[in-house]
């Protein structure tokens, strides 16, 4: 079973269309009325509803150690990606991301690419 995804602010809802057939039923922060809602308030929806949270926002790695999953956190060591970039590094990662969701102790994942390293 493909994980449900829910796309933080930061990353573009645009990417739903590319990704929904990888990853059926995932959503977007402001699909869901998350829109400026805290970090906090992101983690506890997620955790509620078992979905993997994809960001770019380090702060959910501190979150992460604090509180332990769930939910997952899936995060994008990008910079600023374009939407079919940002795509094609999930689609790609797709299996790599399907086998951190199955980890029972993994809780954050950080995903990369040596296109986009300093």
């Amino acid at each position: 079973m493909s994980p449900r995804l829910l796309l933080d602010e930061n990353l573009s809802e645009r990417l739903l269309p590319l990704l929904i057939q990888t990853f059926p039923e995932s959503t977007h922060v402001r699909s869901v009325g998350l829109g400026g809602a805290s970090d906090r308030a992101i983690w506890e929806w997620t955790r509620q509803r078992e979905l993997v949270l994809v960001t770019k926002d380090e702060d959910f790695l501190g979150l992460s150690v604090a509180l332990g999953a769930p939910p997952k956190v899936v995060c994008l060591a990008i910079g600023n990606a374009s939407t079919a970039t940002t795509a094609t590094l999930l689609l790609q990662r797709s299996e790599e991301i399907e086998q951190f969701c199955l980890h029972q102790e993994a809780g954050f994942l950080l995903l990369g690419s040596a296109a986009f390293s300093p």
